[in-house]
């Protein structure tokens, strides 16, 4: 079964590209980020007539996720919970499907994690903030010790080759040392990076800016990942990034990922 990631920059703005990708790409669980919608505007409707199941986490103007699934939902959970670490906000940025495959559950998550630019200001300590919450809440939920995937924008540049121009994203908060070893530090607890672990190419991207002609130049980073629990990595059939789409009409300055998991 295909379970895919897409920073889709729009859910309403870019929906005739998300129904043609749907239709082309058939994912069986597709997890989108920045849908800047509430939910009651998302359009479930054309969605839902592919086949699709929706279950949004959705906010006015910004942020937003969802995830979309041709299977039913056992059970959704909506935003990340603060513990002791930081107070439960209100940026929808975390929603948790929970599906039978076979005979066993498998859990999908759907994240897209503060950009933190710029650095000095209190977007970054609230990335940061983010992202020890994340590490906590991951923590708990591997000793479930049931197949997990997290997908989603990370905003988070994990090595110099996951960018064409290295240099020029030094001061950013996507390459920053405290953002790269919260990701590693996500890793180290088991989670498996589905790309790296079987490609190791360079000048493999998921986003090119809308300036300066990044498409064309392919200057772009890889900054939606896929992380698998043991339970699922040893699942893991191969990764897909759908390049093509970026050149679409209107396009998402990103452009989905997504792994063949054998069911």
């Amino acid at each position: 079964m295909k379970i895919a990631s897409w920073n889709i920059n729009g859910v309403k703005a870019r929906l005739d590209n998300l129904l043609t990708w749907l239709e082309e790409a058939q994912p069986d669980i597709a997890c989108l980020q920045e849908l800047k919608s509430v939910d009651e505007n998302i359009p479930r409707m054309e969605i839902e007539a592919l086949g699709y199941n929706v279950e949004t986490f959705g906010q006015k103007s910004f942020n937003g996720v969802a995830i979309l699934s041709k299977l039913p939902f056992d059970e959704v959970n909506r935003a990340l919970p603060g513990y002791d670490i930081q107070e439960e906000d209100e940026q929808a940025r975390f929603i948790e499907g929970v599906f039978t495959v076979g005979d066993k559950p498998l859990r999908v998550v759907s994240l897209y994690l503060p950009n933190g630019n710029p650095v000095d200001s209190e977007k970054f300590p609230y990335k940061l903030g983010w992202m020890d919450r994340l590490e906590i809440w991951a923590r708990q939920r591997l000793e479930l010790e049931e197949p997990l995937i997290l997908c989603g924008d990370y905003n988070v540049i994990p090595m110099p080759r996951d960018a064409s121009r290295p240099e020029a994203w030094v001061n950013d908060a996507l390459f920053k040392p405290e953002s790269r070893a919260r990701f590693r530090r996500l890793l180290n607890l088991g989670f498996t990076e589905a790309f790296r672990n079987v490609n190791d190419d360079d000048g493999q991207y998921t986003f090119w800016d809308y300036t300066g002609g990044s498409w064309q130049k392919n200057d772009g980073i890889r900054i939606d990942h896929l992380l698998m629990s043991p339970e699922a990595a040893n699942r893991l059939n191969g990764v897909v990034i759908d390049k093509h789409t970026r050149s679409w009409e209107r396009p998402s300055d990103h452009v989905p990922i997504w792994l063949d998991y054998a069911a």
